[in-house]
C-alpha cells in the first residue's frame, strides 16, 4: 500500500516497472493458455459455467489463474526490483475475482431472476470502491474510524466495522453455499430424461435447502449472533407452521413425496380436476400441467396427494383414442367395419402395434353405432387435429362405397278426431287432420 499519492507516482516512474510490466503481461498469457487448455479439456462451452463463463476471460477461472500466476511472480520478482506495479496488480485482480464470483454464482443459481442485476452492480460498485481504498491507504483509517461508531443493543455492544463484516462474510458463505447447490444440481440434471429427472431434482431442490440453512446458521454465527437466542424465534416460527401455514407446508411435503415415490413424473400425461394435460414441471409446492392447446394449470402438489390423479401414461405411454360414426341400418357391417380400421390408419401418429381396433357398439335410434379406437404415444402434441383427419378420411371412405351416415329420424302418426255423440259425423279433408 502507498501512503500518499507522490510516494505513488515515484514508484512507478522507476525503471524497473518494465520489468514488472513485462512479467504481468507474461502471467496473462499463461494464464489464458492455461484457462483455455482446461476448457478444451473438460469440453466446456455452457454459457452459464461458473468456472468458464461464455469466453476465456469471462468465467471465475481467468482471474483465479491470473491472480495466483501473480503472487508465484511477485514472489520471483521482488528480490531483484522493487515492487511497484504489482502493489496495484494484486488488489485489482482480488477485486476481479470478487465480483466474477459474486455475479456468476448469483446468475446460475437465479438465471430469470429480475433482482439479480442490480445487485450485480452493487457488488462490482463495492468491491471497487474496496479497493481504491486499499490501493490509497484508506481502507485501515476507513475501519478504524467506523469502529469508533458504536451502540449498545442489549448487553451486547455493537460497532458499524463489525456490522459490515458481519454482512460482507454472511455474503460470502451465502455466494459460497449457491456455487455448491449450483454445482450438484447441475452435476445432477445433466442429460437427465424421464423418471430419472424427478428424483435426481428431489435430490438437487433438498441439497440446496440444506446447504442454505447451514449456509444461514454459519453466517449468523459469523456476525456474532447466538444462535441459541434463536430458540424463541424457533418455537413461533413451529407453532406458525403448526397452525397458520398447514397448507404450505402441506404442499412442501407432497410435493418431496410425490418426487420421491414417482407416482406422477415430468412428462406423464395426467387428468386432475378434470384438467387433462401433460406435466411440464414439478416444484416443491406446485406442479405445472399443460394440456394440449396450450393452457397451464398450477396445480398444489397437496392435491396430487389427497385427490383421485388419472395418470394416463405412469407404466405405458400408450394412450387409447376413439371416435363414433353412425351408419344406416342396412349397410354391410363387415365392410364399414374394414372401411373404419383402414381409415384409423391415414394418420401416421397413430400406432400399427397395436393397431385400431373396430366394435358395433350400440344399435341407436338412427343406425348401426360403430366405435372406432386406436392408439397414440403423443397426445401432448394435440388430439384435435388427429381426430379430424380420422374422421374425414372415414368420411370419403364411406361416400366413395355410398354407404349411408343416416340423418336423425322421427316417425309422426296421424288420427282423425273422434266425433262427439248424437252428431252425424261429417267427412274431414285432409288438411284438417289433427296431429296427435
Amino acid at each position: 500500500m502507498f501512503d500518499d499519492v507522490q510516494q505513488w507516482f515515484r514508484a512507478f516512474a522507476q525503471p524497473t516497472v518494465l520489468v514488472e510490466l513485462v512479467t504481468l503481461a507474461v502471467c496473462v498469457a499463461l494464464a489464458w493458455l492455461m484457462v483455455s487448455a482446461v476448457r478444451r479439456a473438460v469440453h466446456r462451452n455452457e454459457p452459464r459455467s461458473i468456472l468458464f463463463g461464455r469466453k476465456v476471460v469471462d468465467g471465475v477461472l481467468f482471474p483465479l489463474t491470473l491472480l495466483g500466476l501473480v503472487y508465484v511472480a511477485r514472489a520471483v520478482v521482488v528480490q531483484w526490483v522493487p515492487l511497484a506495479a504489482f502493489k496495484l496488480v494484486i488488489p485489482v485482480l482480488i477485486s476481479l475475482v470478487v465480483i466474477r464470483v459474486g455475479v456468476k454464482v448469483l446468475q446460475a443459481a437465479f438465471p430469470q431472476a429480475a433482482w439479480v442485476r442490480p445487485i450485480e452492480r452493487s457488488i462490482s460498485w463495492l468491491a471497487w470502491l474496496a479497493m481504491v481504498l486499499w490501493v490509497t491507504g484508506l481502507l485501515p483509517l476507513v475501519l478504524q474510524q467506523l469502529d469508533e461508531i458504536t451502540w449498545k443493543v442489549g448487553a451486547s455492544t455493537l460497532s458499524v466495522r463489525t456490522m459490515i463484516e458481519g454482512v460482507v462474510t454472511a455474503c460470502a458463505v451465502l455466494i459460497v453455499t449457491l456455487w455448491i447447490s449450483s454445482a450438484i444440481e447441475a452435476r445432477l440434471l445433466r442429460s437427465v430424461t424421464g423418471s430419472e429427472l424427478s428424483v435426481r431434482k428431489a435430490f438437487s431442490n433438498a441439497a440446496r435447502a440444506l446447504l442454505m440453512f447451514l449456509g444461514l446458521i454459519l453466517a449468523l454465527s459469523a456476525v456474532g449472533i447466538d444462535l441459541t437466542a434463536l430458540s424463541v424465534l424457533g418455537g413461533a416460527v413451529g407453532v406458525g407452521i403448526g397452525f397458520g401455514l398447514q397448507k404450505l407446508a402441506a404442499n412442501y411435503v407432497s410435493g418431496f413425496v410425490i418426487l420421491a415415490e414417482r407416482s406422477v413424473r415430468i412428462g406423464d400425461n395426467v387428468r386432475v380436476d378434470g384438467f387433462e394435460g401433460r406435466i411440464t414441471d414439478i416444484t416443491g409446492r406446485y406442479t405445472v400441467i399443460r394440456s394440449g392447446v396450450g393452457r397451464e394449470s398450477i396445480v398444489p402438489n397437496e392435491m396430487l396427494i389427497t385427490q383421485r390423479v388419472e395418470n394416463l401414461s405412469l407404466a405405458d405411454p400408450r394412450v387409447w383414442m376413439s371416435t363414433v360414426v353412425s351408419v344406416g341400418y342396412d349397410s354391410d357391417v363387415d365392410l364399414v367395419i374394414r372401411l373404419l380400421g383402414e381409415s384409423a390408419l391415414v394418420n401416421p401418429r397413430v400406432l400399427r402395434d397395436p393397431g385400431p381396433a373396430v366394435a358395433l357398439s350400440a344399435f341407436g335410434a338412427d343406425g348401426l353405432e360403430f366405435t372406432v379406437g386406436f392408439w397414440i404415444t403423443d397426445p401432448e402434441n394435440g388430439v384435435l387435429g388427429l381426430r379430424s383427419d380420422i374422421n374425414l378420411a372415414i368420411l370419403a371412405a364411406l361416400r366413395a362405397h355410398q354407404i349411408e351416415i343416416p340423418y336423425p329420424q322421427r316417425v309422426v302418426h296421424l288420427q282423425r278426431p273422434e266425433s262427439p255423440a248424437g252428431v252425424e259425423e261429417t267427412r274431414a279433408s285432409p288438411g284438417a287432420a289433427a296431429i296427435a
